[in-house]
């Protein structure tokens, strides 16, 4: 016998919210559902790109900057790692099984894929916090790039707005600190600049 996990019913929070946005996307242009549904499935990979830039960038930088550039992926890896832990806490079903019936552009998850807090989110403001204590510029592009990704997140109707907000917030909780105090390794970063790693580490012009 298989026994069905007992699950939080969020949408009471913001339920009407989300079908509001839902029912929009229903009326809204195939063009803007189609670049809404990309970004949601494949825009993690943009915030893997400018971390990538970030280490290249940082090359010619100081080793403080360096040291908090290697560290951005693996900040980003923890913030998805609590935010995977929060979801088995919680276990908020997706507003597509608490709602049935609405307008969704992405197929409803099998059950226990848990809603609160979102991956999604919490990637993209970790990665988008984490970039703009290391590079200004980067964080630039990566900031609004993470409040779209969010925002996709309840246009396709895989997540409650209050999903979305949790994850931004587990993300930059944990980011902005974390890649801050990753400036303690720059003591290695200098003296790895001097080894075999310094064409990782060092730019030569």
């Amino acid at each position: 016998m298989t026994v069905t996990p007992l699950a939080f019913d969020g949408s009471g929070l913001d339920g009407g919210l989300y079908t509001a946005v839902t029912r929009a996307a229903r009326d809204a242009p195939w063009l803007l559902n189609d670049t809404a549904s990309a970004w949601s499935t494949l825009g993690l990979t943009a915030f893997a790109a400018l971390m990538l830039a970030a280490w290249w960038r940082a090359r010619r930088a100081d080793a403080p900057v360096m040291a908090r550039a290697l560290a951005v992926p693996l900040v980003v890896a923890l913030a998805y790692g609590v935010n995977v832990a929060l979801k088995e806490l919680v276990r908020e079903d997706r507003p597509c099984r608490s709602l049935p019936g609405r307008f969704t552009l992405e197929a409803c998850p099998a059950p226990g894929d848990w809603s609160f807090p979102s991956n999604h989110a919490a990637v993209a403001f970790a990665a988008a916090a984490a970039l703009w204590v290391v590079d200004r510029v980067l964080a630039a592009g990566a900031v609004p790039a993470a409040v779209m990704m969010a925002a996709s997140r309840v246009w396709v109707g895989a997540h409650y707005p209050h999903d979305v907000a949790a994850g931004a917030l587990v993300g930059v909780a944990l980011a902005a600190p974390l890649t801050v105090s990753a400036a303690r390794g720059a003591p290695w970063v200098a003296r790895a600049r001097k080894g075999p790693l310094r064409a990782l580490l060092l730019s030569s012009v």
